[in-house]
């Protein structure tokens, strides 16, 4: 319980801020791009409260705090709605409005790593501030990597449903019903930890660690 308590404290603020700025983003995209749905419904919004699902951004991250000792922690927000049909160029733009969401998350590890440059830079002896900073860097980079696997309803999947001929794209598209339980089968396998999720998060890192590296050297 106490460890739980203490990764509550530290991953509270970087989990919020991810959930919240990654539909906001989805619903600023789709706005931008001609769809008012979300924005009619209030979504395009940093009130968290407004993006949080009780299952999705509470009950299964406990479960699987618990199921996996920590080892492995997954959930998500409240789907913002888009209607793709009333999109300009629907086809193109859903790529735009799906990749938004990653998008933010990567901007968001960015932004963290700028702090984690900043404590360094500056001697900040208080250990808390570090393991927030951390935390916001993971936590985001775990989302921004785990949202582009190619199956919907995840954004990679809708990314790809955006760049696959009409035929192809239609077939894909019909998989999105099941394809929140495929993903978890594929989790629980260890098949997207080993095979998408670790290679690609150890890419992100060297990414994020060349744009973060002539802050730290100007500090």
């Amino acid at each position: 319980m106490d460890q739980l308590i203490q990764a509550v404290t530290v991953y509270a603020l970087p989990v919020l801020f991810a959930i919240t700025l990654h539909e906001a983003a989805h619903g600023y995209a789709a706005r931008y791009f001609g769809d008012n749905t979300a924005y009619m419904m209030g979504r395009v919004s940093l009130n968290p409260v407004r993006h949080i699902d009780p299952i999705g951004t509470i009950l299964v991250p406990l479960i699987l705090y618990f199921a996996t000792s920590g080892a492995f922690l997954f959930g998500y927000a409240k789907p913002v709605p888009v209607n793709f049909g009333r999109l300009r160029n629907p086809k193109s733009d859903m790529i735009w409005v799906a990749l938004a969401g990653p998008g933010s998350n990567f901007l968001q590890a960015f932004l963290w790593g700028l702090m984690l440059v900043a404590l360094h830079a500056f001697a900040v002896n208080e250990i808390y501030f570090y393991d927030v900073a951390q935390a916001g860097i993971l936590v985001n980079l775990v989302m921004f990597v785990f949202n582009l696997f190619p199956l919907p309803p995840l954004d990679g999947g809708r990314i790809l449903v955006g760049l696959l001929p009409v035929r192809q794209a239609i077939a894909l598209s019909r998989v999105e019903p099941y394809g929140f339980f495929i993903v978890m089968a594929l989790v629980l396998t260890g098949i997207v930890s080993n095979f998408w999720l670790s290679p690609l998060m150890a890419v992100s890192m060297q990414v994020l660690k060349v744009l973060l590296s002539p802050f730290q050297m100007l500090l």
